[in-house]
């Protein structure tokens, strides 16, 4: 006889459950909670919600091997270290594997990786879409913070998939690598390749329900939780034939997502946008039914006791967003666009097939010196390109350039327009179709398929040839902006040059304010950029020398949204941060050369501080956006207040901080409250102890999501361009989330 758990159990009970461990397990069965050798009642799981799902029973098998008790063939039981033997290697079976390292399947179980789980099933009832078979999508957050995702499509397949056994529907919910998009007719293009969106979504909640319309008028349900199913697949109703579909409804487990369970209603609306943009004609409802909004989360606890169905009240949406866009990409363009000044009224818009590549291509030119390009193949966003990024670049230089020549617009004797020059305040979207795409990495960042370089250059190359011969008039605005651009680069060239050589020339690389570290292992320095020159004395004196680099920065720096690179290199502020940071900016930039590991922008925590963080900001996101993708950028937080009563001192950082300090040590006359107008109203000891030592400072790291670059895009257009109404709207929108008004 052996004990688990506590629990005797006999050879017999064992020969009895053995034949059960295995499904178990796959489950994601808790055998530390689970009681052994009882009925279900004993075995009821007290994470699930007890009337909506009933008990759910687990069953264990022991194997015994020199007194020793494992829970499978392929995991052996040990607590000791320093044996490492055959069965030290573990096989994680079915969505085991999931709930052990979720981050292989959603990158990470942070915020971003919360709100992937959305992404995945809406991303289902997109490739429905595509193929031509749903129309709308209606995605709610309950008032649970549960969230159900309904389309009307032709709804998962319920019958037997012979090659398993099993409904289809429990195929795709519980086993990896499972779906209809790895050829066999069910869809011809889709996003999903791998086949583990669904089975992932519901290894990683604590329950998920769902519901499947089918065409022959019968409803069917099975629920889940935690992967395992708790309920099996049963008809529960009927429906209109014609009104097929399938609703999935979840709630994410606390035990995984513990920095946050709650749903931001805005990040979910900005990719839904982009869904419904890259998707012609489909129509996405949001609806927030929490009255709170989600700020405040649910704890596990309370989670577990909330109904299933406590989201599904018939009241009236929080919040609701409808997104249809018949225009498609077209659209997103304008969209975008709509915060800057069109150099032509008309958006450009091409589409044909190529090679079995379906290319669709929409662009606009603005008035501003940066271009934003977007690329996506079957609707997922590709950050980094790739092949169909190359051939629309190739497309455009070579036809731009053959105008110009064949127009006259460039001399002989003159250089060709380069491809950067062309794309200056381009506003260009490229989305292709393609029935097997190959990307690299899991996480799909970048195309590799050769084919569609090609499909891509042919259908842009033949198209634009054909509009610029029939608009000569923006062709013309396109090429005398190119022009202008090419010269401005030509100065900022020489610029640059003039720079080195004097570098070279003086021996002296870095700027003369710069207040160097004496460490030159760039993983242990930091550079503060500080605002003024007596903060920056202040911050000289305090300062860890061995470690900490000091820029003092004299004023405001100039608005990059608003200027070339050659205006740029002719800024002495800009042109010190560049310098000292060491690696370049724009086709120049290089993040190997870095020379410290954190630059931290500090300034004085006001409004004037606040338009200073924003400007240093907009440089970095144009000329360096690798600092912030890579975490290097980040922002101070000094004080507001500095409280002192009978010798001792507190720090506040927030209004409501102050008024905890003050009901903790009680409100009288002893009480002497500083209100820190900037950094230079402190001596170097209290700079130091607040806002620089490692051990004590508050930093906000800046993060820059690629899944919503748009909307980010867009923002900095909107704030720091020279379009005054799209600000004051944006003012308008935002002016209720105001906390710390300085006026």
């Amino acid at each position: 006889m052996a004990e688990l758990n506590g629990k005797n159990i006999t050879a017999e009970e064992n020969d009895e459950n053995a034949r059960e461990i295995l499904k178990a397990l796959n489950a994601g069965a808790d055998l530390s909670k689970a009681p052994l050798g009882g009925g279900p009642d004993e075995a009821e799981d007290k994470a699930l919600p007890e009337e909506e799902f009933g008990e759910a029973e687990e069953v264990v098998e022991e194997y015994a091997e020199n007194s020793r008790v494992y829970a499978d063939d392929n995991v052996k039981d040990t607590t000791e270290t320093g044996d490492y033997t055959a069965d030290d290697i573990q096989v994680l079976e079915g969505l085991e594997a999931v709930r052990k390292r979720p981050g292989m399947y959603i990158g990470t179980t942070s915020s971003r990786g919360l709100h992937h789980l959305v992404y995945e099933i809406v991303d289902n009832s997109v490739d429905e879409a595509l193929a031509g078979y749903c129309s709308a999508i209606v995605v709610t957050v309950n008032a649970d913070n549960s969230v159900t995702v309904e389309d009307n499509g032709r709804g998962i397949p319920v019958g037997v998939n012979h090659k398993t056994g099993k409904s289809a529907l429990e195929v795709v919910f519980t086993i990896l690598h499972a779906g209809g998009k790895f050829g066999g007719g069910g869809y011809k293009v889709s996003g999903g390749l791998h086949g583990v969106g669904a089975s992932v979504v519901n290894a990683l909640s604590l329950w998920l329900r769902v519901q499947v319309r089918t065409d022959e008028g019968k409803v069917y349900e099975m629920k889940f939780s935690r992967g395992a199913i708790v309920e099996p697949i049963t008809e529960v109703g009927t429906c209109n034939p014609a009104d097929t579909g399938t609703t999935v409804t979840f709630l994410p487990d606390p035990e995984i997502f513990q920095e946050t369970t709650v749903f931001d209603y805005d990040v979910l609306k900005q990719r839904l946008r982009e869904m419904a943009f890259l998707t012609k004609s489909l129509k996405i409802t949001l609806r927030d039914m929490r009255k709170n909004g989600g700020k405040e989360e649910t704890s596990g606890e309370d989670a577990t006791a909330a109904s299933e169905d406590a989201g599904q009240d018939a009241m009236t949406p929080v919040k609701e967003h409808v997104f249809h866009y018949e225009g498609g990409i077209r659209e997103f363009v304008s969209y975008i666009n709509r915060s800057k000044t069109p150099v032509y009224d008309e958006i450009m818009y091409f589409e044909g097939t190529k090679n079995n590549v379906y290319v669709e291509v929409s662009m606009q030119h603005n008035d501003s010196y940066t271009e934003s390009e977007y690329s996506f193949v079957n609707n997922i966003n590709t950050p980094e390109g790739g092949m169909h990024m190359t051939g629309f670049h190739n497309a455009l230089t070579k036809t731009f350039n053959e105008y110009a020549r064949k127009n006259k617009l460039i001399k002989e004797s003159e250089p060709n327009l380069s491809g950067e020059d062309i794309r200056e305040g381009l506003t260009a979207i490229i989305s292709i179709k393609i029935e097997d795409p190959q990307f690299e990495g899991q996480t799909k960042q970048k195309l590799g398929n050769i084919e569609a370089r090609g499909a891509t250059d042919a259908v842009v190359s033949e198209q634009l040839t054909y509009y610029l011969e029939q608009h000569p008039s923006v062709a013309r605005a396109i090429c005398d902006k190119s022009i202008l651009a090419q010269r401005a680069r030509e100065a900022a060239r020489k610029a640059r040059d003039l720079t080195r050589r004097k570098s070279a020339l003086d021996g002296l690389s870095l700027p003369g304010k710069l207040a160097d570290c004496s460490d030159k292992n760039p993983k242990n320095c930091e550079i503060f950029l500080v605002e003024g020159d007596s903060a920056g004395g202040s911050a000289k004196t305090a300062r860890s020398r061995a470690t900490q680099a000091i820029l003092p920065l004299r004023g405001k720096i100039l608005n990059v949204e608003k200027a070339r690179e050659d205006r740029i290199y002719a800024n002495e502020e800009i042109k010190a941060m560049i310098t000292a940071f060491g690696t370049g900016i724009h086709n120049d930039f290089d993040i190997t050369k870095l020379r410290y590991d954190k630059i931290i922008v500090m300034t004085d925590a006001d409004v004037d501080g606040a338009h200073i963080d924003t400007l240093m900001l907009t440089f970095l996101y144009r000329f360096m956006p690798e600092l912030i993708k890579q975490g290097h950028v980040y922002l101070a937080m000094p004080p507001l207040y500095k409280l002192e009563k009978n010798k001792k001192v507190w720090y506040a950082y927030s209004d409501e901080e102050l008024n905890r300090i003050l009901s903790e040590v009680g409100r009288d006359q002893n009480n002497r409250i500083q209100r820190y107008k900037g950094l230079g109203e402190m001596d170097p000891e209290q700079l130091w102890e607040t806002t620089m030592n490692p051990e004590t400072r508050i930093l906000k790291k800046v993060v820059l999501n690629e899944e919503t670059e748009a909307e980010v895009d867009m923002t900095f257009t909107t704030l720091m361009g020279d379009k005054v109404e799209p600000r004051r709207e944006f003012i308008e929108e935002n002016a209720r989330f105001v906390q710390n008004l300085d006026i």
